[in-house]
């Protein structure tokens, strides 16, 4: 990981860290134009990533379409950002913290600064994650009740209830263009959390399961702040 990837990294933790700091302390309209400025950060690393793949470096169905969870979530994020509806912004803290803080983490980009592609991962990822902290922690807008268990059955188009429906439809891209979308075939060249999760195919069902962990986990604060809620107003 090179200086300048983990300086992204940085960057991303004093941004998260100011930005809820900021709307916990001092909402105001400024909260609403950031949410407005970031949804556009990140369509335009969607637009950004398209051009690079589809224009630039010239369209290619093996690695040209958007079946990235990534690619999703981005434009999950934005919406969330935009309209604040629950649902998305559920989507965008279990999406972006179980999701994109992982591959923020153990990145899987060879290119750094100037390349577009370096810039798209970073902002894409880096921007998911701040948003749904930004969404959840700095604007307090809390998953609702049974959160979790709601968004891991939406989030199962990639692993679980949709997996035949979904996967199947990867798979036959995978299958007719030779990419590799969602690492169906095989797992990144970088390390990443896949690394360990055991070989082809088992490492898929694996991940499955680390999902399931990552979305309780996350549901876990609010299940309890809303436990202690009941409790409160409870005859």
């Amino acid at each position: 990981m090179s200086a300048t990837y983990v300086s992204t990294l940085a960057i991303t933790v004093v941004a998260s860290v100011a930005l809820c700091f900021g709307a916990r302390r001092h909402p105001g309209t400024w909260v609403g134009i950031t949410d407005r400025l970031l949804a556009v950060v990140l369509l335009a690393a969607s637009l950004e990533w398209v051009w690079t793949t589809g224009v630039s470096q010239g369209w290619s169905p093996a690695d040209s379409l958007p079946l990235a969870l990534c690619d999703v979530a981005t434009l999950v994020a934005a919406a969330a950002l935009w309209w604040r509806i629950p649902l998305l912004v559920e989507l965008t803290w279990f999406w972006g913290l179980a999701g994109s803080l992982q591959s923020l983490i153990t990145p899987d980009v060879q290119l750094g600064l100037p390349s577009a592609t370096f810039i798209e991962y970073v902002v894409a990822h880096a921007g998911i994650v701040i948003t749904a902290l930004f969404l959840v922690v700095g604007q307090r807008i809390a998953p609702r009740a049974r959160g979790a268990a709601r968004v891991f059955a939406i989030t199962a188009a990639r692993v679980f209830a949709i997996t035949a429906a979904y996967t199947a439809v990867v798979g036959l891209a995978d299958a007719l263009t030779g990419g590799d979308y969602m690492y169906l075939r095989s797992r990144p060249s970088s390390w990443t959390l896949l690394s360990v999760l055991g070989p082809w195919p088992w490492y898929i069902f694996s991940a499955a399961g680390v999902a399931l962990v990552l979305l309780v986990a996350l549901d876990g604060p609010f299940w309890h702040r809303r436990q202690l809620s009941r409790r409160a107003v409870a005859p």
